[in-house]
């Protein structure tokens, strides 16, 4: 049987902590003598009363947490966090309508970085600060940060844990989940604490430095500037791409170089060839920058550097329209949406290491042609990767693009054009931001029809968490004897 209560308990709890992240933007709003005070300290409020009652109501419903309450409870959350996370843009009137905020919130907490906001720059800094916020948030995952917050979640953390993250990782920290939790958090925060100071040195102000920082690490997007990071001096966009690369990373690789194992970094394969792929795609677009549409060679390679590492990372953030370049790097672009950085970051998309098993599959299929009475295991890391996980990688690459197809079917039948469709879908999916079409770099969401919004809504969700955890709730076997 589902443990209800429990689930309510703990979504009591989650609203009371976004109360306090609330609380926080709007002490930034007072700071800045700004008129969207009320709006969050109203939202605190509505999300501290709820909350509150839900975790009083429920608080004797014991600790049991199976597989399934651990799936309800991650995509529930993400569900009620963005339906709550709104309510700042909807009292405070910056973005009004129930759909654009409700997309502008998912995509904060799913750290897409897509938006629907035409003119950045006029928000108040307290709802900038917001927007930022929900990055940070989701960044690492509300129900990772839930358990690092919340110690009633002992053993049973671990399923939720499982549920959030579904992507594979050979690197594993702590078989305690809080404490993973709490180191996952510390290393996060220590990147957004280095990252803001290198920006201050710059000379970025410390509010855009740390929502900014905020942004990258989380793999995010949204920025204080409309014109995103195009507007700053080049020393600022190559701090931004190192920590990119760095958000992009598996976490889990930063905790063994705290403790000295640096050799774990660079043995790593799947960081390896992380690696590879910006070194080399970046060296494509900037020899053709400078050959064909005849850029300088410093500008060329930041510029390339930027887009690619961006686009890879799932971080959405730009400096160039690359829509305006060549056609063909519009098109290499486009690929990058569907690439995803390292397992165990906070990017989005189906990550290098999907892409890395499912290359060296197909290999070994020729070999296995050739030998088909030979016993030709696929090794990762010199570890045997099991055929299960294997089928699941296939599984998942699969429905993942035929999730993607569906989208842009739908969009197009809402009346949009075929490269707006598919930008918008992919971007979405991967978590990214920015498409082709008339959803590129240079652009945002808006123009998106209200019922499209919706779609793309889902699709930020279910490349979030991975499509499995969100549609194994829609299989009638799920539901069975509860």
């Amino acid at each position: 049987m589902l443990n209800y209560r429990f689930i309510g308990k703990v979504l009591g709890h989650i609203l009371v902590a976004l109360s306090m992240f609330m609380l926080v933007c709007a002490g930034v709003a007072f700071y800045y003598q700004e008129n969207d005070l009320n709006a969050h300290l109203l939202s605190a409020l509505i999300c501290l009363l709820l909350g509150g009652m839900a975790s009083w109501l429920w608080r004797n419903s014991g600790h049991e947490l199976g597989r399934r309450e651990g799936f309800i409870i991650v995509t529930i959350v993400w569900v009620i966090m963005s339906v709550f996370g709104s309510l700042p843009y909807l009292i405070s009137g910056t973005i009004p309508g129930f759909t654009n905020a409700f997309f502008e919130t998912i995509s904060g907490f799913t750290t897409t970085g897509a938006s629907v906001v035409a003119d950045i720059e006029a928000l108040p800094h307290g709802i900038l600060f917001w927007r930022s916020t929900t990055h940070l948030i989701g960044g690492m995952g509300i129900v990772v940060l839930a358990v690092a917050i919340l110690p009633y979640f002992g053993f049973g953390g671990m399923s939720l844990y499982n549920a959030e993250a579904a992507g594979i990782s050979n690197e594993k920290l702590h078989p305690r989940m809080k404490q993973t939790a709490n180191i996952l958090w510390r290393i996060y925060l220590v990147l957004i604490l280095l990252e803001t100071v290198f920006l201050v040195a710059g000379d970025m102000p410390l509010f855009d430095a740390l929502c900014h920082s905020f942004a990258t690490i989380a793999s995010g997007g949204f920025s204080t500037q409309n014109d995103s990071i195009a507007g700053y001096s080049p020393y600022i966009q190559y701090v931004i791409i190192l920590f990119m690369i760095f958000a992009g990373t598996n976490f889990a690789l930063f905790y063994f170089v705290w403790k000295g194992k640096v050799n774990k970094l660079f043995s790593n394969r799947e960081f390896r060839v992380y690696l590879v792929v910006i070194a080399v795609v970046s060296a494509i677009v900037s020899i053709t920058l400078v050959f064909l549409d005849h850029h300088n060679w410093e500008s060329s390679v930041r510029v390339a550097f930027f887009q690619v590492v961006s686009l890879v990372t799932s971080t959405g953030f730009a400096t160039a329209d690359y829509t305006a370049w060549h056609p063909y790097l519009t098109y290499l672009m486009f690929l990058l949406l569907f690439s995803g950085a390292c397992a165990g970051s906070t990017s989005g998309g189906i990550k290098i290491m999907r892409h890395s098993i499912l290359f060296r599959n197909t290999i070994l299929e020729f070999k296995r042609m050739v030998h088909p009475h030979a016993v030709i295991p696929l090794k990762v890391q010199d570890r045997t990767v099991a055929p299960d996980i294997v089928y699941k990688v296939m599984a998942f690459v699969i429905l993942y693009l035929t999730i993607f197809s569906m989208g842009t079917f739908v969009l197009t039948f809402l009346g949009m054009d075929m490269d707006s469709a598919m930008g918008a879908a992919a971007t979405t999916m991967g978590g990214i931001g920015p498409g082709i079409g008339s959803v590129g770099p240079v652009d945002n969401f808006s123009a998106v029809p209200e019922a499209g919004k919706w779609v793309l809504s889902s699709l930020m969700l279910l490349g979030r968490l991975e499509l499995f955890t969100v549609l194994i709730l829609f299989s009638p076997g799920f539901w069975k004897n509860i």
